[in-house]
């Protein structure tokens, strides 16, 4: 298991960001659910928790079959999701994500909010991170993957007409007011003997890029979000997450039905060796070559079809 904390800081009040957080979520979610694929809403309802009194508690699917590697496709259902249970007890959140067909997986995020720069070295109140596992995100300077990135949610371009804040300029956590820290424990496991290392890591660093790009949109989407109260946030969480599910099912359902009728799964692989072709697991007949011919051998091409 490994366990990183991450600090991201946001010109913004904690009081501030409990109705930033929602409309972010939620939006974030609408936009990332087209093609069958995206966040589908399966449980959003109050609950009270006994020392961080009430709050809600929300369960998720997320479905992104199209973004595994396409060997990791071979062997998942067509419609493939990982599932997300969070409880919100604003200024503490724990959310946990699995998978049912990866028992061993699981990645469990700890989240609590203050009023700082990130300087709280013990803010769950338990065992401090390790300040070697302590990584300080910046919305502003930290590299974020090309395809996430949006002009319009460039934080050095950024200002807010009903704040009046912004841009954000480098070195912006030492003089910004207000500002607010939002710190992340994390831990992946991922308990596959000769995996384990290598997909924790990924895990970190996609979760990383997810931080990143949350945050940023949620400062840079202040003045829609600013100036709602809790009640009207949820509103309209409740209104695009019923468009978001509704969108995702009549995509699935049409995708399902259009697999139905598609002949049965067949593939054509060229291989141009035996060697290629025993790697693969196939078994091969020793194939005879003329010792005149001066013709290089022409791929072998197998057409198979699963029974």
């Amino acid at each position: 298991m490994l366990v990183k904390e991450y600090r991201i800081c946001m010109p913004l009040t904690v009081e501030e960001y409990k109705i930033g957080q929602l409309y972010m979520i939620t939006k974030h979610s609408s936009e990332e659910s087209e093609g069958g694929e995206g966040v589908e809403v399966v449980r959003n309802e109050q609950d009270v928790h006994p020392k961080h009194g009430p709050g809600q508690v929300t369960e998720k699917r997320i479905y992104l079959s199209s973004k595994l590697p396409s060997w990791v496709r071979t062997f998942v259902p067509r419609i493939f999701y990982v599932t997300e249970k969070a409880w919100n007890f604003y200024p503490y959140t724990l959310t946990e994500y699995s998978v049912s067909m990866l028992p061993k997986f699981s990645v469990c995020i700890e989240t609590r909010f203050e009023n700082n720069n990130g300087d709280n070295n013990n803010v769950f109140g338990d065992t401090p991170t390790p300040p070697e596992s302590v990584k300080h995100l910046d919305i502003l300077v930290d590299p974020i993957p090309d395809k996430h990135y949006k002009e319009t949610e460039d934080l050095s371009h950024w200002v807010s007409a009903k704040t009046g804040r912004g841009p954000l300029v480098e070195g912006w956590r030492e003089c910004t007011t207000p500002i607010m820290c939002s710190y992340k424990r994390v831990q992946c496991s991922f308990e596959v003997y000769g995996l384990q290392g290598r997909t924790e890591d990924f895990l970190h660093r996609n979760i990383q890029d997810i931080l990143l790009v949350g945050h940023r949109q949620a400062v840079a989407w202040t003045d829609e979000w600013h100036g709602m109260n809790l009640e009207d946030v949820r509103k309209f969480e409740r209104q695009t997450q019923e468009q978001t599910n509704l969108k995702l099912k009549s995509t699935q359902n049409n995708n399902m039905a259009a697999a139905s009728i598609r002949p049965a799964f067949s593939r054509s692989i060229s291989v141009t060796d035996e060697l290629s072709l025993k790697k693969m697991g196939v078994k091969t007949l020793a194939l005879s070559e003329p010792s005149t011919s001066t013709t290089p051998r022409s791929p072998v091409r197998l057409h198979s079809t699963p029974e």
